[in-house]
């Protein structure tokens, strides 16, 4: 019986891991995209915006970009490396490991979408001549 449980234990704990695993390629993934679109905002900016103040925000939106991506990358190893050889308890301490890169994911996201309101702002006070 001892055994039953500790397998079935063992099996929710890999059925959560791999829960985190895949919502995390999904953030992983959107700041690729977020990384991409900077790529595109940065050319627009200095082919037809070109306001210093902008690039400057779009270059620190970048680097806060990439240590958010670096941050997830080092976690994904980290669930990985837990998924296949500990033998720990998916619990609270775990669930909220969790949950904080959710919110720095989240936290990214919010902060993406106001720099691109300022970005899309600016753009439409450009005029051709």
């Amino acid at each position: 019986m001892e055994t039953i449980l500790s397998h079935k234990i063992d099996a929710y704990r890999r059925l959560f891991i791999k829960k985190d695993l895949i919502e995390l390629s999904q953030w992983i993934e959107a700041t690729e995209s977020i990384n991409t679109e900077i790529d595109h905002l940065q050319l627009i900016e200095n082919q037809l915006v070109k306001h210093i103040t902008l690039a400057a925000m779009l270059q620190g939106f970048r680097r806060k970009n990439t240590l958010v991506m670096a941050s997830l990358c080092k976690y994904e190893q980290d669930i990985k490396r837990e998924y296949e050889y500990s033998a720990r308890e998916y619990d609270a301490v775990r669930a909220t490991v969790h949950e904080r890169r959710r919110d720095l994911y989240s936290n990214l996201i919010v902060e993406f979408n106001q720099l691109r309101k300022v970005f899309y702002i600016s753009l439409t006070k450009y005029k051709r001549s």
